[in-house]
């Protein structure tokens, strides 16, 4: 399963809106076929794996991240897959929470026979799985917030400048960051000010995530870095009821998608409903690059799943730029927490995950 669960990995940010899924077939204790979610969601792992085994399959034992389909989709199911391929026993790590499985499943493989025992590696399972898990239970993505930043929390000295405060070392696992999520999220404070082109760059891949621009007045530059490149990787922008149709006109026209968005009392976009928007759009993985307005909106409504933080070892001082805006928080009980799950050094610099329940 450990092995299944790496395989599964290589997908991430690469399949949505169906889960990066692992597969891995046993016989007589040898590995006779190995699989994981294709590029755009299929063909599924099962099917992959199963090509590998050829008749091999008969009498093997498969082990999978998540439950096999049972439902008619774009491809068939994968239970019965396994079925005809002769499959012995398979052993899964989570059940698939959306309805049109849920238990189904495991319940036609056992009905044709076959061994089925679930919940092996549950935890790390749903850790890998926890994008497509949110966005079947909670219809929205699973959010990681990117925060790179000065060993005083300042993004930018007061002037601006901010490139660059960590190194090329942090740099770099940013860009593999992005290539593991579906989307690549900033607000529009940020892409008016740093005009960034949020693609994979210096990986040697030629998968690019979605950018997702959230500026309720669509207030961007048409002439910039983000207009020039859309047609090097999808570009989305997220906008209130109230933009201008002249801007979103053109926008259009130069390819970007434009999804409304309900607002805030303060006028800026909905986070819940601007996370339920992706969601229903297919995302399930969204890494966020800020900046502090964008932030401290998510992480006021509970929105945060992952932090990700790479700190360099230099002060901005007060007059800096602070990485997250006002939370408007009256007592420290109210601030949010997570539990650090990693750190490390990185070059120059330190990176520290964090984890939301």
């Amino acid at each position: 399963m450990a092995l299944a669960l790496a395989l599964g990995a290589r997908g991430k940010g690469r399949t949505w809106p169906n889960p990066a899924v692992g597969c891995v077939l046993v016989r007589e204790g040898r590995i006779v076929g190995r699989g994981w979610t294709a590029p755009g969601g299929r063909p599924h792992a099962e099917p992959q794996a199963l090509a590998q085994a050829g008749r091999q399959a008969r009498g093997a034992t498969a082990y999978v991240t998540l439950e096999p389909c049972s439902h008619h989709g774009k491809t068939p199911p994968c239970a019965e897959a396994l079925i005809a391929a002769g499959v012995a026993r398979v052993v899964t790590a989570l059940e698939d929470p959306d309805p049109r499985v849920a238990g189904r499943g495991h319940a036609f493989l056992r009905a044709a026979g076959i061994a089925v025992e679930t919940g092996v590696m549950a935890e790390a399972a749903t850790r890998d799985h926890r994008g497509f898990l949110l966005n079947r239970c909670a219809g929205r993505p699973m959010v990681t917030l990117k925060l790179a930043s000065s060993f005083d929390g300042r993004i930018a000295t007061a002037s601006g400048e901010s490139r660059w405060i960590t190194g090329p070392a942090a740099r770099r696992h940013v860009h593999a960051l992005r290539a593991a999520h579906d989307a690549v999220m900033v607000g529009g404070g940020t892409a008016r000010a740093d005009d960034p082109v949020l693609t994979v760059r210096g990986l040697g891949i030629a998968h690019q995530p979605v950018r997702v621009i959230c500026a309720s007045g669509l207030d961007l530059p048409e002439t910039g870095a983000l207009a020039a490149s859309v047609g090097d990787a999808p570009l989305w922008l997220c906008h209130g009821a109230g933009a201008d149709p002249a801007r979103r006109s053109a926008w259009q026209a130069r390819g970007a998608r434009l999804i409304e968005v309900a607002t805030g009392a303060g006028g800026g976009l909905d986070p819940a409903a601007l996370l339920s928007a992706l969601g229903a759009a297919g995302l399930t993985r969204v890494f966020c690059e800020g900046g502090g307005s964008l932030a401290a909106a998510l992480l006021g409504a509970g929105l945060v799943d992952e932090l990700i933080g790479f700190t360099a070892g230099l002060a901005l001082g007060a007059e800096g730029r602070p990485s997250i805006g006002p939370l408007e928080l009256a007592h420290l009980a109210e601030a949010p927490r997570f539990a650090l799950t990693e750190t490390r050094p990185l070059g120059p610099d330190l990176l520290h995950v964090w984890s939301r329940g």
